[in-house]
C-alpha cells in the first residue's frame, strides 16, 4: 500500500487567477522565480462572461511594456480608431448633455510618438475589457517556463510556519493536491481560505449614495446589437452616460460595436428576492434609451464603487495580500485593476530578492508600509469619483423641451463636464510615491511635490517615479528609458562628466544585488533629473540620488535591499 504524496514544491503560491495574480506570476518569472497560479474556476469557461473594469491607465501599460506585452494588449478592446470620448445624455436617444472628447488609441500613439523628448506617456491609457486581458494574460502566463497555472483549484486549507506554506487544493473532478511553498500570495476575495489565514475585515465608511448609505452596483455584460443603428445614431463614444429624474446609467463600450459593460445601482434591478435579475437589467437599458431596442445580458455581477481598503495585514508571517485589498474599481477609474498591477510590480521584486538571497530582512515588510498609503489614496479618489453623475441633483423638467428644461440640461451638463475631466486622474494614475520608506534614501535638499489626483509632477526626488525620457527621435520599442533599464537596481549616470560608479557597483556585488550601470549624456536627461546620479529600483521608482556616491557605498546597498544599517567589517 502506497504512503501518502508527497506535497509538490514552488517558490511562491498564487491564489487567484486575476490580473493582480496573472501580473505578479508574470513580474516573478521575469525574475527567473518559479510560481503556481491557484484559480478556482476554469477560466476558460467563465472569464468571458464577467464583466469587469475596462480602462488600463498608464501605470499599468508601462508595466506590460516591460513584460513586452503592451502591444498585443492593445490589440484588445476598442478599435485603434474608436473615439475614446465621455458623452452624457438625458436618455441615450434623446438630448445630448456633455460630451468630453477624448482620442482613440490611433491617436494616442500617434501624439506619443510625435511627443517631447521629455513626455511622461510612453504608454497612454488603453481600453480593453477586463475578462479579454485576463484571457491574454492567463494563455501568455502558461507558456511561460517558470509559471503553472492550476484551474479549477481551490485552496480549501492554509497552514505556515518558519519556513514554509503549505496548501490544500481540491478540484471536483481531480485528485487533491498538496503544496509547499516559501511564500503565498492572496489575490482572492475575502473568503478565500488564504484570506482568512490573514484575519481582519473590510472597514471603514463606504461610498456614500443621496441618502448617505453605501451604494451598492450592478456590473454587467451586454449585447446590444441596433445600438449605435437605432439609439445613439451620432459620434461614438467610450463610455455613455445617461443620466435624467428617473435613473442614471452608465455604458461602456467594449468591441465598438455591440458589446458593453453596464454599471448601474444594484437596487435599480433587484427582482422581488432582492438578487439582481437579468430581465430588471434589459428593463433598465430600455428606460435609459427611451425606446425599445434588443438586449442580451451575457453576465452579471454586483460590487461597491471604492470599498474601503481590507483592515486585515498586507503580510502575515509568509502569507501576503493583494488583489481586492486595493479599491474596487470606479465606473471610470478602474482603480481596483491598476491599483493591483501597481501593487504587484511593488511585491514581485521583494518576493524575488528575498528568495535570491541578497534581499534583507526588512525588505518584504515595507511591501505593507509602502502600499498601504497608496491603497487609501487610490481609494479616496476612487469614492470621490464614484459619486459622480449620481451625486448630481437631477431636476424633473431636465427631459422637458421647454425653455426651463433646455436651462436645466446646460445646467447639469456643466456639472457633468467638470466630472467628465476629473475622470483623466494622471496623478492618480503615475504619482505613487513611497516617501518615508525605510529602502528609500530621501534627499535632504528637496521636498516631494504635494500629491494631486488630476495632475503629475516628474521628479527625481527619491520615492517616486522614474521620470520618463525619450533617448531618440524614433520613440520605439528601446526608444524609452524605461527599455533601457535592468530588469533589477539601475544607476543611472547623466551628463557629460559623471562620477565613478565602481564603488557603487563593488559594494553592490559584495552584497549580492544586480546593479546595471546605464550612461545618459543628454541635457535633457540631467535637467530633468537634476543630479548626476540616480539609482532606480527594479519597480522604476527612484531609491537615491545625488552628484556623489556617499562615503560608504555599502550603507546604501544595505537601506535600498532591506538589509538595514551596514558597518564595515560586519557582514551585511
Amino acid at each position: 500500500m502506497s504512503g501518502p504524496t508527497r506535497p509538490r514544491e514552488t517558490s511562491v503560491a498564487i491564489v487567484g487567477a486575476g490580473p493582480a495574480g496573472l501580473m505578479l506570476a508574470l513580474l516573478l518569472d521575469r525574475y527567473g522565480v518559479p510560481s503556481v497560479v491557484f484559480d478556482a474556476e476554469d477560466a476558460e469557461d467563465a472569464a468571458a462572461h464577467r464583466p469587469y473594469a475596462t480602462t488600463h491607465n498608464a501605470r499599468t501599460m508601462e508595466h506590460y511594456r516591460r513584460l513586452g506585452i503592451a502591444a498585443p494588449i492593445r490589440r484588445l478592446g476598442l478599435p485603434a480608431g474608436h473615439p475614446g470620448d465621455i458623452a452624457c445624455f438625458t436618455r441615450y436617444g434623446s438630448h445630448e448633455l456633455a460630451r468630453l472628447r477624448q482620442p482613440g488609441t490611433t491617436e494616442l500613439l500617434r501624439q506619443a510618438a510625435a511627443a517631447p523628448q521629455t513626455d511622461q506617456l510612453p504608454e497612454p491609457v488603453h481600453r480593453a475589457h477586463q475578462a479579454d486581458v485576463d484571457a491574454f494574460l492567463y494563455e501568455h502566463a502558461r507558456s511561460r517556463p517558470n509559471i503553472t497555472v492550476r484551474p479549477g483549484r481551490r485552496i480549501t486549507a492554509l497552514a505556515q510556519n518558519a519556513q514554509h506554506v503549505t496548501l490544500h487544493a481540491e478540484r471536483a473532478d481531480r485528485p487533491a493536491e498538496d503544496w509547499t511553498a516559501r511564500y503565498a500570495v492572496a489575490c482572492t476575495g475575502c473568503g478565500s481560505a488564504v484570506r482568512r489565514a490573514l484575519g481582519g475585515h473590510r472597514t471603514g465608511p463606504g461610498p456614500q449614495g443621496r441618502q448617505g448609505s453605501a451604494r451598492p452596483v450592478t456590473a454587467a455584460r451586454l449585447r446590444l446589437p441596433t445600438f449605435h443603428r437605432d439609439v445613439c445614431t451620432g459620434r461614438r463614444a467610450w463610455s455613455y452616460w445617461a443620466v435624467n429624474p428617473d435613473l442614471v446609467l452608465l455604458l461602456m463600450a467594449l468591441n465598438g460595436e455591440d458589446e458593453f459593460c453596464l454599471l448601474t445601482d444594484l437596487a435599480a434591478v433587484t427582482d422581488a428576492g432582492g438578487t439582481a435579475a437579468p430581465a430588471g437589467i434589459a428593463d433598465l437599458v430600455r428606460r435609459a434609451a427611451g425606446r425599445p431596442l434588443p438586449v442580451e445580458v451575457v453576465g452579471h455581477r454586483p460590487w461597491t464603487p471604492g470599498a474601503p481598503p481590507a483592515a486585515e495585514p498586507f503580510m502575515k508571517g509568509r502569507v501576503l495580500l493583494i488583489g481586492d485589498v486595493a479599491p474596487l474599481p470606479t465606473p471610470s477609474g478602474g482603480f481596483g485593476l491598476n491599483t493591483g498591477a501597481d501593487a504587484a510590480a511593488n511585491l514581485a521584486w521583494k518576493l524575488a530578492a528575498v528568495l535570491r538571497g541578497w534581499g534583507g530582512p526588512r525588505l518584504l515588510a515595507t511591501y505593507e508600509s509602502e502600499r498601504r498609503p497608496v491603497t487609501l489614496r487610490n481609494t479616496a479618489a476612487a469614492r470621490k469619483l464614484a459619486e459622480g453623475p449620481a451625486a448630481i441633483e437631477r431636476p424633473t423638467d431636465l427631459e422637458a423641451d421647454t425653455p426651463s428644461g433646455a436651462a436645466a440640461r446646460d445646467r447639469i451638463g456643466h456639472l457633468l463636464r467638470r466630472h467628465a475631466e476629473h475622470t483623466r486622474s494622471l496623478g492618480v494614475q503615475l504619482g505613487a510615491r513611497y516617501d518615508g520608506s525605510p529602502i528609500v534614501a530621501p534627499d535632504p535638499e528637496a521636498e516631494p511635490p504635494g500629491d494631486s489626483w488630476g495632475t503629475y509632477t516628474p521628479t527625481s526626488i527619491p520615492g517616486g517615479r522614474a521620470p520618463h525620457l525619450w533617448l531618440d527621435d524614433w520613440h520605439g520599442p528601446g526608444s524609452s528609458l524605461f527599455d533601457r533599464l535592468g530588469p533589477w537596481f539601475t544607476l543611472l549616470r547623466l551628463g557629460p562628466e559623471p562620477p565613478d560608479a565602481k564603488p557603487l557597483q563593488a559594494a553592490a556585488q559584495a552584497h549580492g544585488m544586480p546593479l546595471t550601470v546605464l550612461d545618459i549624456d543628454l541635457p535633457a536627461a540631467r535637467d530633468l533629473y537634476e543630479r548626476d546620479l540616480v539609482l532606480v529600483r527594479p519597480d522604476q521608482h527612484v531609491a537615491w540620488r545625488g552628484n556623489h556616491l556617499p562615503t560608504d557605498p555599502g550603507d546604501l546597498v544595505a537601506r535600498v535591499t532591506g538589509a538595514g544599517p551596514h558597518r564595515p567589517g560586519r557582514p551585511v
